[in-house]
């Protein structure tokens, strides 16, 4: 019913501390020094964040759209209009939108450790 406000609701803090990293590494000039190192800047691994939970929070509107669970029009969300679909929509929200944006957040996290390992792996096949 409406799961997808929980990832959406990452993705938007995401985006904020995305923006404030990205700023603060161009004015330190530590994303420049990174690639300069081979590595990924972080301004780079939050947007893979960001990618990821603003497309599964798409994906999701628009299946809750396309089941008629989100209208166009107030409230929204048809579980608002009833107070006992309202109480199943939290429900949801608290189990299955926070699942799914841990779950996302994870999957990056590992995305995130893989990628600081490469450079590494890649020096020691390299036999340096």
């Amino acid at each position: 019913m409406a799961c997808f406000i929980v990832p959406g609701t990452e993705a938007i803090v995401a985006s904020i501390v995305e923006k404030a990293v990205a700023s603060k590494e161009d004015e330190n000039g530590s994303a420049k020094k990174a690639v300069a190192e081979g590595k990924i800047p972080w301004k780079q691994k939050l947007s893979w964040l960001t990618a990821m939970l603003w497309g599964g929070a798409a994906l999701l509107a628009l299946e809750h759209i396309w089941h008629g669970e989100v209208v166009l029009y107030p409230p929204f969300l048809t579980a608002m209009s009833d107070a006992a679909e309202t109480s199943v929509m939290l429900q949801e929200m608290s189990t299955v939108g926070v699942a799914m944006a841990v779950t996302v957040t994870v999957i990056w996290i590992a995305m995130v450790l893989i990628a600081d390992h490469v450079p590494a792996i890649k020096k020691k096949l390299a036999g340096g």
